[in-house]
């Protein structure tokens, strides 16, 4: 099949890439600039911004299907239009080429006007994506663990330096963590399941957490020793995003709207996936060990 990754240079992007290929399909790869990218082998570039459309034409061409991974966060305030405009441009492109099907990944959360800002724009970009001709595949994750998750490195640079923590009311929501390794295995599997074309589906590890386990877990695979944790009710999620700013150097307009979203539960309730593309899922102890690995042998 010849397959289309966007975000090849991000988190998911980059591992989603030797995936594919080694499952045997055609990969193309869409970079804003080919000079900072260098290809694996045998995947095609093509240079392209999804908020320059013009810069599009032709690399829809002759592809099947095409994974939108591409995420404005990054960029500060007002990644909610520059991501609504982004996903305009991509699905009007693959329209245009006759591509057949594009999968999202998209947050994991229960709809309703408790959504932060954040996941709020992750639908939005699903609805958008799914006004084109095409089918599309919307994969819902909660927190991805692995090195290089923005999500991860805030949960990894508090366990570890701080002994004591004063946390808002966020600490007691539960969470439905995920390895990397797994989410990729889903985004290749489903290639191979035609009936998951035009559909949504969550995803999530085997374990059902707080962020009080995740964080208090993951400061004794690091350290030791288990950080104590001091909740405060007081504490909005927005004044522990200015903490967050202090003791981790995950940049601030990426922290705030993942703080943002930690109010509320997010936990598979749909698991139909399962049964459709099998994956032995990683229990949340294990995906930890192994980002930390990763990122000490990088």
């Amino acid at each position: 099949m010849n397959v289309l990754v966007t975000g090849v240079t991000g988190f998911v992007g980059d591992r989603l890439v030797p995936a594919l290929r080694s499952a045997g399909h055609d990969v193309s790869a869409l970079v804003r600039n080919t000079d900072a990218y260098v290809p694996r082998d045998g995947v095609t570039v093509f240079q392209g911004d999804v908020l320059e459309p013009e810069t599009l034409e032709g690399v829809l061409a002759d592809i099947d299907a095409a994974y939108y991974l591409i995420h404005a966060m990054g960029g500060g305030a007002g990644f909610e239009e520059r991501d609504r405009q982004g996903a305009r441009n991509f699905a009007e492109a693959a329209d245009a080429a006759g591509v057949d099907r594009i999968i999202y990944l998209s947050g994991l959360g229960v709809d309703g006007e408790d959504l932060s800002a954040h996941l709020r724009s992750r639908r939005e970009i699903e609805e958008v994506l799914g006004e084109g001709e095409y089918d599309l595949t919307v994969l819902r994750a909660a927190i991805i663990i692995g090195d290089g998750s923005a999500s991860f490195q805030i949960i990894r640079q508090l366990s570890s330096q701080l002994p004591v923590m004063i946390t808002p009311r966020w600490v007691s929501t539960r969470v439905q963590p995920i390895a990397i390794s797994d989410v990729i295995a889903y985004l290749v599997g489903i290639l191979d399941v035609p009936e998951t074309a035009g559909e949504t589906y969550q995803i999530g590890g085997p374990d059902v957490l707080t962020y009080r386990d995740i964080l208090v877990e993951t400061g004794q695979i690091l350290t030791g020793r288990k950080p104590i944790i001091v909740p405060v009710p007081i504490l909005t999620p927005r004044l522990s995003a200015y903490w967050v700013d202090l003791v981790t150097n995950v940049p601030a307009g990426v922290a705030y709207p993942l703080i943002d979203g930690m109010a509320t539960d997010v936990v598979v309730t749909d698991d139909r996936l399962e049964s459709l593309v099998p994956v032995d899922r990683t229990p949340f102890e294990i995906a930890v060990r192994r980002a930390l690995e990763e990122r000490d042998s990088d």
